[in-house]
């Protein structure tokens, strides 16, 4: 039994607005992995800790409504990315934190969680994010509802990359191993499969 996650006052997110471009369109947070839709699984890990459950769609609404407190969606229909997803999330959080997650990473687990809490306690002030190698996971990530302003400024200029956005900033690193399995994005019908067949 996972030990439970620790997680100061914080809102979360979890990000299921994108296109779906490499699963055939299909909306990626919904599809079925080991018997339940991947929305669930993040849903799960993350229910007991917050009172502040943030689901970004911009698609079946009525099913998400289910994994919820909230639903927000892009003010734009045209799918401009995660960080439109993360804008919105951060508009509508009622604390001083954010935690974001994407919908297809369902091996997140616990002492991840607590990791980034810990790291967001010692460093209010700024972003923590996951770090593999040289490679930032922008996804992964622990925001001040404070950054509002600097990412909707961002925003207005055109950018659209989260890490774009947030690295100027400042953001605290937390660095996990290139292949930690806990990070894989399963974002195509390959990678479900093989996960699913996974002990």
């Amino acid at each position: 039994m996972p030990r439970p996650v620790r997680l100061p006052a914080c809102s979360v997110l979890l990000l299921a607005g994108g296109r779906g471009q490499r699963v055939g369109g299909a909306d990626k947070g919904l599809l079925e992995w080991r018997g339940r839709p991947l929305i669930a699984h993040l849903h799960a890990l993350v229910r007991p800790f917050t009172d502040d459950l943030i689901i970004s769609c911009n698609r079946n609404a009525n099913r998400y409504a289910d994994y919820a407190d909230r639903l927000v969606q892009d003010d734009s229909p045209d799918f401009p990315g995660p960080l439109a997803g993360i804008r919105a999330g951060l508009a509508a959080a009622r604390h001083d934190h954010l935690l974001v997650l994407p919908c297809d990473a369902p091996l997140i687990d616990a002492v991840l969680l607590e990791e980034l809490s810990r790291l967001a306690a010692q460093h209010p002030e700024q972003a923590v994010m996951v770090r593999q190698a040289k490679y930032w996971q922008p996804l992964v990530c622990m925001l001040p509802k404070r950054l509002s302003a600097s990412l909707e400024e961002a925003w207005q200029r055109g950018e659209r990359s989260p890490q774009r956005v947030f690295l100027p900033l400042g953001v605290i690193p937390l660095d996990c191993a290139p292949d930690d399995p806990r990070l894989a994005n399963l974002n195509t019908p390959e990678l479900l499969a093989n996960a699913a067949a996974m002990r």
